[in-house]
């Protein structure tokens, strides 16, 4: 039997690629950003157009490093209540222990 584990230790699940936000807003935004970029390529010379390739390059690789964060910051989080839960520990804070 197949275990999430088991697939992800064997490198078939890529949880980066399964997350396609579900918002209404997301894909026609994307188009728009899109259709912006296409607009400044066609205004800014060959050069200018490179830097601002460059410029995008580096603001997604910042979102690319913050989207890992968030999603090991979610999956520890996660992790730790699954065990206060399992444990009894914490008895829904208030006060601590």
């Amino acid at each position: 039997m197949k275990t999430i584990l088991k697939e992800l230790y064997g490198g078939r699940i890529y949880p980066s690629e399964l997350i396609i936000p579900k918002d209404p807003e997301y894909h026609p935004l994307n188009q728009k950003i899109s259709d912006t970029i296409s607009l400044w390529q066609k205004k800014l010379s060959e050069e200018d157009y490179e830097h601002l390739e460059e410029l995008l390059d580096l603001h997604s690789q910042s979102n690319s490093m913050h989207s890992t964060s968030s999603f090991v910051h979610g999956f520890k989080l996660g992790a730790s209540i699954m065990i206060e839960v399992l444990t009894g520990k914490g008895e829904l804070v208030r006060g601590g222990d």
